[in-house]
């Protein structure tokens, strides 16, 4: 029987008194999509360090490919294909050169080597690129330059560290769409991201964490559908007009109110947040959209992104 690409348990980073990763567990499956979600310092970045083999592990245990990674790190490398949060590319050398280079670290010979190259560059649109340098690419290119370098030696797993931080809306739906082509061809990958809409494009299943702790596990739209309903309101208003819809609205059952500033989330209400939101007629004042993941995060958390 295959092992499964990750498989933690009870898994715990220290540094000194602090507990970046709070005994989590989770199992990523063949073929999928598996995220990590939430803010900066939730212990996403720190679970993939020790993934990846660049950190050790404190306590608990964690398989990679059906390798211990205490044990085993030369071998887990040669299985994954990381991408960075940083490009961490040579300015100096043009794009192919590029490739090149990284394809000696995993013995690739020269032949096995360009024929790899020449896929990647087609699969991410980069033939016309080849020969220029580095830096006279743009975010959104280099980022696709990134992700193609990560999988010259067809790892079995590729992990993405915040794959589109910094980028424009419009090079960030392209690094999506060529992700979203990975996993149609049962390229297994592990995401780490902040961005919520990030996530629900990407993910089969995700975990979300906060202060090194997983605080819930599934697929995305079941997520929402359990934490933030189909529809959530958003209110507007000042203390005088919002008290008597409040009022109204904690009749409701099921329903969940959270104030985070001046604005009001209504969770759960259905039909009588729908009739309020039409009543007030301003969609400044009385928002009625669909739940999101950050609904999903909200109600979790109970202070929304920043404590």
């Amino acid at each position: 029987m295959t092992a499964l690409p990750v498989e933690a348990s009870g898994l715990v980073k220290l540094y000194g008194s602090l507990r970046a990763v709070d005994g989590i567990s989770f199992a990523v499956r063949d073929g999928e999509c598996f995220g990590f979600l939430g803010p900066n310092g939730a212990g996403k970045s720190t679970t993939i360090k020790m993934i990846t083999c660049l950190s050790p592990i404190t306590e608990g245990r964690l398989l990679v490919d059906g390798q211990d990674v205490r044990h085993e790190a030369r071998a887990i490398k040669s299985a994954l294909g990381v991408v960075p949060q940083d490009d961490s590319l040579d300015p100096d050398l043009p794009v192919r050169q590029n490739l090149e280079v990284y394809a000696r670290y995993f013995g690739l010979s020269k032949q096995q080597s360009a024929a790899r190259i020449d896929e990647c560059l087609a699969l991410f649109q980069l033939q016309e690129k080849a020969n220029e340098k580095v830096d006279d690419l743009s975010g959104g290119l280099k980022r696709r330059l990134v992700i193609a370098r990560a999988l010259i030696h067809e790892p079995r797993i590729l992990v993405l560290d915040e794959p589109t931080t910094g980028l424009d809306p419009q090079a960030r739906h392209h690094v999506w769409q060529k992700l979203r082509l990975l996993k149609s061809q049962g390229v297994t990958m592990i995401l780490t991201t902040h961005y919520m809409d990030e996530a629900a494009h990407l993910c089969d299943r995700l975990v979300i964490m906060h202060r090194g702790k997983i605080l819930t596990e599934g697929n995305p739209h079941a997520l929402i559908r359990e934490h933030a309903g189909d529809h959530v309101l958003e209110l507007r208003l000042g203390p005088e007009e919002r008290s008597p819809l409040l009022g109204e609205l904690s009749g409701v059952p099921d329903v969940a109110i959270e104030e985070v500033e001046d604005i009001v989330y209504v969770f759960g209400a259905g039909e009588v947040a729908q009739r309020i939101a039409e009543a007030i007629g301003d969609p400044s004042l009385a928002f009625l959209r669909p739940g999101n993941l950050e609904d999903v995060f909200l109600r979790l958390t109970g202070r929304g992104f920043l404590d």
